[in-house]
């Protein structure tokens, strides 16, 4: 394939760092010289799809800011583009990817409140992981995978600093607890009675409390749908947008 950029380009942009008398210097690359230095690309793959993706990965993010170091996904951004792919006439199917070491409790369910409240079909992705809340936003969609070497912790919520009043403190993590044993067990086919044994299940983690689920078990538990990555995801979903426009009842073949 012949190289997409002229000599130009890099031959301008060279005479660019050299600021000419009496000037700040601060001229721009050109596009094709960005490219090259921002990807590692000679070419950024453009493509008209009906496919939204969307990432969820490193922590999430809620009401407190996290230290700059940590890799997040901000609720205050993820909730925006939900809003946008659902009123956007062009998207028809929405992919969520998962890659999470879980987070923000209230944040978490809010993102996977909105995913199953969305009109168009969706389908998730774990890859690598999808830890704490993101059990919670894995089972929210249409549709779940997870690739096999991919694992998914089940504890229960945990509270960091600051206690004022324990039993009052304790009834409210266990309210919490229960809204998200709620969520996973009507968005999946896992029972409350399974899945409360993998939250309480001692002699796995390092707190001595919860399960670590690798993929081919989280598909037998029933907490995920199948096994399988990106290609299968959108597979899935073309499927489901195909028997959305012809009228017909949800229902998938694998």
């Amino acid at each position: 394939m012949p190289f997409p950029y002229q000599a130009e380009d890099f031959l301008l942009y060279n005479q660019a760092e050299q600021p000419a008398p009496g000037e700040g210097g601060d001229k721009k690359a050109p596009p094709a010289v960005q490219t090259v230095q921002e990807l590692g690309q000679t070419t950024v793959p453009v493509s008209e799809t009906n496919i939204f993706c969307m990432s969820i990965i490193g922590q999430i993010e809620g009401h407190l800011v996290l230290p700059p170091q940590n890799k997040t996904t901000k609720y205050e951004h993820v909730i925006p583009q939900l809003v946008a792919a659902e009123q956007n006439k062009a998207i028809e199917g929405i992919l969520i990817v998962l890659n999470t070491v879980g987070g923000d409790v209230e944040a978490g369910l809010a993102i996977a409140e909105m995913i199953s409240s969305l009109s168009k079909p969706t389908a998730t992705v774990v890859l690598g992981g999808g830890h704490s809340i993101g059990v919670p936003i894995a089972v929210s969609s249409d549709y779940s995978l997870i690739a096999e070497t991919a694992t998914m912790t089940i504890h229960p919520i945990r509270l960091t600093g600051l206690v004022i009043g324990v039993p009052q403190t304790f009834e409210y993590l266990d309210k919490m607890q229960e809204r998200v044993v709620r969520f996973v067990t009507s968005h999946s086919n896992i029972s409350e009675e399974k899945f409360k044994e993998l939250m309480f299940k001692t002699g796995e983690l390092t707190r001595d409390i919860g399960t670590s689920v690798v993929g081919p078990d989280a598909v037998k538990y029933g907490l995920i749908d199948a096994i399988g990555g990106i290609g299968d995801a959108l597979r899935v979903l073309n499927q489901m947008i195909d028997r959305k426009r012809s009228g017909q009842p949800a229902g998938l073949t694998q």
